[in-house]
């Protein structure tokens, strides 16, 4: 099979521990272009926080942003595609996260928008941001989100607790009471919201149906539940080694961990390089 087509996860995929793309893999991804593959990214970020991983390859490739939300290209920010999630929809899912007294943020292109903290712990938000997010990134702290929701299109909200899983569950538990949204997870602690509809398999449909690409030509990376649509559509789906055994069991291959250059080993073997 001759692939044409790579996309990636980056966060526990093709970023190391240090949240940048290791060396190895940025060597494997510019080989693979020299043999004419196309190289997408697939995240959960906003769209400029993943765009600048991406700047060594100096090309213009769509990219899969906010777990598929939007696809936009590098070089000339052309839209591909969008599913913002309306309003009223927005509404009730801030309800249910006040409801359970959860820490959560908005997504849209390039704002993210964080529930109030006390100023210590938003210089530590902040200072923890800066290993995800560059300067284009505007990151707005408000007591009350929903008036934002007005002001931009929210194309992912999250809810993230380190502790309380069972808090999670419960929210999980009512979100399902709401139509017309997708609901995942992109690490343990977290619960992510999308419109319907929206998730990294969708947009890699979008996409390989703009390129005329063929899903079989196409080699998918992840290593969370987000990442599983992808795989699946993909005509092979690799899962990193640092993956859970669940989503291992979803892969058609397992390769190394993110730190141990697992992306770069699967290029050079199905790639044969």
């Amino acid at each position: 099979m001759k692939y044409k087509l790579i996309v990636s996860d980056m966060d526990g995929t093709l970023l190391g521990d240090n949240h940048k793309i290791t060396e190895e893999n940025k060597i494997a991804l510019s080989k693979a272009l020299e043999k004419g593959v196309k190289i997408v990214p697939a995240s959960g970020r906003i769209y400029n926080s993943a765009r600048e991983h991406f700047d060594f390859l100096d090309i213009n490739t769509p990219l899969i942003a906010c777990n598929g939300a939007i696809i936009k290209e590098t070089k000339t920010n052309k839209l591909i595609y969008k599913n913002n999630i309306p309003n009223d929809i927005c509404l009730k899912i801030i309800d249910i996260f006040e409801k359970n007294e959860v820490y959560y943020q908005l997504y849209s292109e390039n704002t993210m928008m964080c529930k109030n903290l006390s100023k210590e712990d938003q210089r530590k938000t902040k200072e923890r941001l800066k290993n995800f997010f560059n300067d284009d990134i505007n990151v707005h702290f408000g007591d009350d989100l929903k008036e934002e929701v007005v002001k931009h299109k929210i194309l992912k909200i999250i809810a993230i607790d380190d502790y309380d899983m069972d808090k999670l569950k419960k929210v999980k538990e009512d979100l399902a009471q709401i139509e017309d949204i997708e609901i995942t997870s992109s690490w343990f602690n977290n619960v992510e919201i999308m419109h319907k509809g929206v998730n990294k398999g969708e947009a890699l449909k979008a996409l390989i149906n703009y390129l005329g690409i063929d899903k079989d030509e196409v080699i998918a990376f992840g290593d969370n539940y987000n990442d599983l649509p992808m795989l699946e559509l993909a005509g092979i789906g690799v899962v990193m080694g640092n993956a859970n055994d669940e989503v291992k069991e979803k892969g058609d291959y397992i390769t190394d961990k993110n730190t141990e250059d697992g992306v770069a080993k699967a290029i050079y073997k199905f790639l044969k390089i």
